[in-house]
């Protein structure tokens, strides 16, 4: 159906990578070797690489501060846009805009009235949409007014509900309250992968979220293993009373990746997994 990354070491051991270069560079960072009779030619080509690599750190410490620039209050428009450019050419590049500061029964709020903005709301709501809550009736009644424009909330409450009717829920494995059978957990969590604005104005916004996740029931009997799937959603946003509010949304699938050879871990260590790892509560 419908919220998905680091690796640590540990202990003493101790690893090391070894780096083949292009033919012709040298590694700044390798021991010297002996030298062949040249020694004033091998100080020069260390000094130049030395140099390089002092260039490189300093090149990068003032994309990173010029990239920061905008963190200071002072820079922001006064209804919580940003006024600059991205700061690149992609349509998930870092603007500068500020995290939301807001949220409501869980979910963000308070985003930026900006292109920005709208594709951050739309992630968010993807991620409330299509997670387990959602089965849950009275959390979904909590849900959808949050979500939605007040106007479209009834409409999208009976769609919902007709749609996750008891029937469904069952075979989900799942009773009417949309929870698990005893020993039994449902995992339904949504990670936005990117966002891309296919119509943005003042006033409204259509936003494409792409989007992976983990979805089924774990559990030793469970007749609905945990799988992934990737997905898109379309959701339509409104701005109304200072923030972006959803007046609909589609679904469809892909684009998908080519499976990997990972070895399917068992129900057991996908239940555990769900109870040691909380989902985010805010995307992008």
């Amino acid at each position: 159906m419908s919220l998905g990354d680091d690796g640590y070491g540990s202990g003493g051991d101790h690893h090391v990578t070894r780096t083949r270069l292009p033919e012709g560079e040298v590694d700044p960072y390798a021991p010297p070797r002996r030298g062949s009779g040249r020694g004033g030619r091998t100080g020069r080509t260390s000094s130049r690489n030395l140099m390089t690599v002092v260039g490189v750190v300093v090149l990068l410490i003032a994309a990173i501060a010029f990239a920061n620039r905008g963190g200071g209050s002072g820079s922001d428009s006064p209804d919580g846009g940003d006024t600059r450019k991205a700061a690149g050419s992609g349509p998930t590049a870092p603007s500068g805009v500020k995290p939301v500061d807001g949220k409501t029964g869980g979910i963000a709020s308070g985003f930026a009235h900006s292109e920005q903005g709208a594709q951050s709301a739309a992630a968010n709501f993807a991620v409330a949409l299509v997670s387990a809550d959602i089965l849950k009736p009275e959390r979904r009644h909590e849900i959808v007014p949050q979500v939605f424009v007040s106007d479209k909330v009834a409409e999208l409450q009976s769609r919902l509900d007709g749609a996750y009717s008891k029937d469904f829920l069952a075979k989900l494995g799942l009773n009417e309250k949309g929870e698990a059978a005893k020993g039994m957990i449902y995992v339904s969590r949504t990670a936005p992968v990117g966002t891309k604005a296919t119509a943005y104005s003042d006033a409204s916004a259509s936003v494409e979220v792409w989007c992976t996740g983990a979805f089924g029931t774990a559990g030793t009997s469970s007749t609905n293993p945990v799988a992934n799937d990737w997905f898109t959603m379309t959701i339509n946003l409104r701005w109304v009373n200072g923030d972006w509010k959803a007046e609909g949304f589609s679904q469809k699938d892909g684009p998908a990746p080519v499976n990997s050879d990972s070895t399917a871990s068992n129900a057991d260590e996908i239940a555990k997994a769900v109870e040691q790892y909380g989902g985010f509560t805010y995307a992008r």
